[in-house]
């Protein structure tokens, strides 16, 4: 009787386990998140379209005669008058004024002073910064962490500080005023952000994948060019951008330190306004020229730019 019994409720089909309740929301709450979703995207780009203005101005201006730009401001390529005031009148734009801008030497001269001064002192500082990132992070040697703590400590130093001690000291080298000044003093204060940027992503590379390296035979230089550097292009691509970026818009160092007679793009410009004050058919076209080539570098670059600055930036 005992057996029949526990046998009937055994053949039993089990309940069903009771499913979890999924929270209900309210009409209110549904129409609030999704008029909170598109707010955020139109205050994005209310934002985007303001901070790319003076840029839209800056070209705008470079396309348009002088005599316009003097009486006119750059919105008026629009046709406000018109049945569809957002088409662009093509009758104000020309491109006489990026002849006048190629036709100027001084420009054209600074231009290319401009790139040999950049590329250096971006190439310079990720090969340095890359060398002694990977010193600091894999290799022991005496006082490492007090170095390190050395370059972290430069990072906060001013490039006012060194304006003065620096120029001394390349009047006694005869680099003073020179091309070669310019990339040495760039080079020198773009070390200390590539070495900590770097250092941090080096080291959190595991540290398996080294020592299997080492077993295979790899020395320390195969090891850094093999493995190290391919796996640091991310990091590597975001220094390079951020080099790049700042040496390519300086004027307080080029203004110091580079040739008088053939400096960057960006002292040419601010030559050409204090001598002529009006000639806006060369500044606005040099301008919007020097803002493009960091442009298209930062543009080309943007994804390892991102991942590079996200990883080497958390230990």
């Amino acid at each position: 009787m005992t057996t029949l019994t526990a046998t009937g409720a055994s053949s039993q089909p089990a309940a069903p386990a009771p499913e979890a309740a999924t929270p209900k929301t309210s009409v209110a709450s549904r129409v609030a998140a999704f008029t909170g979703h598109w707010a955020v995207r139109f205050a994005l780009v209310v934002i985007g379209l303001f901070w790319l203005m003076p840029t839209a101005g800056l070209l705008s201006s470079s396309l348009r005669d002088p005599a316009d730009v003097s009486i006119s401001g750059w919105w008026n390529i629009f046709d406000l008058n018109g049945s569809f005031p957002w088409i662009i009148d093509r009758s104000q734009l020309t491109v006489s004024n990026y002849d006048a801008l190629f036709a100027n030497d001084q420009v054209m001269s600074s231009l290319w002073t401009t790139v040999l001064i950049t590329v250096p002192a971006t190439v310079l500082v990720v090969v340095i910064g890359a060398l002694a990132g990977y010193a600091f992070a894999w290799m022991e040697f005496p006082g490492r962490d007090w170095w390190f703590l050395v370059v972290v400590g430069l990072l906060v130093v001013p490039v006012q500080v060194a304006l003065v001690p620096v120029a001394k000291l390349f009047n006694t080298l005869g680099i003073f005023e020179t091309t070669t000044g310019v990339v040495l003093f760039h080079t020198a204060f773009g070390l200390p952000f590539a070495i900590f940027l770097l250092r941090n992503f080096f080291a959190e590379i595991p540290r398996e994948l080294l020592e299997a390296a080492r077993l295979d035979g790899a020395g320390e230089i195969r090891l850094f060019a093999r493995v190290v550097l391919p796996l640091g292009g991310p990091a590597i691509a975001s220094l390079g951008i951020f080099q790049f970026l700042w040496v390519w818009n300086d004027m307080l160092v080029a203004l110091i330190f580079a040739d008088s007679t053939n400096p960057p793009v960006t002292v040419a410009l601010q030559q050409q306004m204090r001598q002529f004050g009006n000639n806006i058919d060369v500044l606005a076209p040099g301008a919007f020229i020097s803002m493009l080539v960091p442009l298209a570098v930062f543009f080309a670059f943007q994804k390892q730019f991102v991942s590079g600055v996200m990883a080497g930036s958390v230990k």
